[in-house]
């Protein structure tokens, strides 16, 4: 079995916008070795996300989802899901992903869109909490720091949108921002979440 860890996972999918699975497999095909999985991916047509960011994305659609069920918060999302081109705009999966993702902030409800959306002040302060958590369980100053930074990834999940798992788990196994990412390749176009607006009437 390929020698490779969770963290190494983690980090070929950001370097390369790979889902989850794709960066599993190629680890596992070449050996954990990082840079050759890089390339198995961008071999395969999977790792091209970072060539397609440059790409102006005019087109897009507006997903939207209500939930009025009596007894419960009334809850409306509406979710801005941009592409390049009108043609892919118009496609019957792309509209029916965005409303995909207006259900899913409505039952998720998520903060943020992207992690650079998280104010730096919200962000510092939820760091020096976790900080604070770790001293007060007698965790040695030197790995304090390691811990905060894996510790805000759970903070990353609860709050942001691209890194909620998508709760329609038997449409997609994975992320919002992995299911984006699906799509973009699928497509061939550079595609990404431009916006959220969620209304909530009752509940807290």
């Amino acid at each position: 079995m390929a020698d490779f860890t969770a963290q190494d996972v983690q980090s070929l999918r950001q370097a390369t916008g790979a889902g989850m699975m794709d960066a599993k497999k190629a680890l596992a095909e070449t050996g954990g070795d990082f840079d050759k999985a890089a390339d198995y991916l961008r071999e395969q047509g999977i790792a091209k996300m970072e060539k397609r960011s440059d790409r102006t994305q005019g087109e897009g659609v507006v997903g939207a989802y209500l939930h009025n069920q009596a007894g419960r918060p009334v809850i409306g999302v509406m979710i801005g899901l941009a592409s390049e081109t009108d043609f892919v705009a118009k496609s019957d999966e792309f509209i029916q992903t965005a409303n995909d993702i207006a259900m899913h902030a409505a039952a998720a409800n998520p903060s943020w869109v992207n992690r650079e959306d998280v104010p730096a002040d919200i962000l510092d302060k939820e760091k020096e909490l976790i900080a604070a958590q770790a001293r007060n369980e007698g965790k040695p100053d030197q790995i304090i720091e390691k811990i905060v930074d894996g510790r805000i990834g759970s903070f990353y999940k609860e709050n942001v949108l691209v890194d909620q798992v998508f709760v329609r788990t038997d449409r997609f196994d994975g992320t919002v921002g992995e299911l984006v990412q699906q799509l973009a390749i699928k497509m061939g176009e550079n595609i990404s979440i431009a916006s959220m607006a969620r209304v909530q009437i009752g509940g807290e």
